[in-house]
């Protein structure tokens, strides 16, 4: 004689979805499967994730998780998981928790010990590095640029003696004031600003820092901001080592005469 068996305890996952950062059309087929299975859609911005959804078609549940409500938020979408149901995590562009809300909620569950799946997609962040023509197999990425002048220049001050690319964003009416900071620390170093990526106006900016800042001091820049600075030459890296063997204060490259605005 079989006993009966004990009831399946259904198992919830937490999805967290890339979406496009400005082409639709960069959605992927599998963030559509599991968008639209999923029980309820946690986004940065309910407007914003609504209007795709309308171009996608889908009929979901959406409530808001932005960085001013995530932490009472997180609660609520764990108890939706542990219940079983899909909960899928998306910001307004690009992936959830890189330089949006959602690193929390993450964190949350995997503490929880919950099914967590990334189902990855767009990324500013290597299509600007991709894109900028500067080595790309290490890099650092430092997030949004602090918003003071004292902190953008230590941020570029050590970037400027990197031996990989560093990625930062920025926004868009800053960007001049940035570009000011790393004319001071960077010298002649070549930077990428990519701006408005996969979108209509598009624009990537190759030179250094001071044509940079000129170009864009006469023409405002406007959207969405990755701004990338080249690591180190080996000529570079060279004094660099040779300065720290004689104990010498290390030296951000200092700025010349000329240099190219495009690349």
């Amino acid at each position: 004689m079989t006993s009966p068996s004990a009831p399946t305890q259904a198992v919830g996952v937490l999805y967290v979805v890339a979406t496009p950062i400005g082409n639709l059309e960069d959605i992927t087929l599998r963030a559509v499967r599991v968008l639209s299975e999923a029980d309820v859609i946690a986004a940065e911005d309910t407007r914003h994730s609504a209007n795709l959804l309308r171009h996608l078609a889908l009929r979901v549940p959406l409530i808001s998780c932005h960085s001013f409500n995530e932490a009472r938020r997180s609660d609520d979408l764990v108890e939706r998981v542990q219940r079983g149901e899909k909960v899928a995590l998306i910001s307004d562009a690009g992936t959830p928790g890189v330089s949006d809300p959602g690193a929390r909620l993450i964190r949350a569950c995997v503490d929880a010990g919950l099914r967590v799946e990334v189902v990855p997609g767009p990324s500013a962040l290597v299509a600007a590095l991709v894109g900028s023509g500067f080595e790309p197999d290490a890099f650092h990425f430092g997030g949004f640029l602090p918003p003071k002048s004292g902190a953008r220049r230590r941020e570029f001050a050590e970037a400027a003696l990197r031996t990989c690319a560093t990625v930062f964003y920025e926004s868009p009416h800053r960007l001049v004031r940035s570009l000011a900071d790393a004319a001071t620390e960077l010298g002649d170093r070549r930077i990428c600003v990519a701006r408005e990526l996969t979108k209509k106006f598009e624009e990537w900016r190759r030179g250094a820092a001071t044509d940079l800042h000129n170009h864009f001091s006469r023409n405002e820049p406007r959207g969405e901001i990755c701004l990338v600075i080249a690591p180190m030459t080996r000529e570079e890296e060279r004094a660099h080592r040779r300065r720290l063997r004689q104990g010498e204060a290390p030296q951000p490259p200092q700025p010349q005469e000329d240099s190219s605005n495009e690349g």
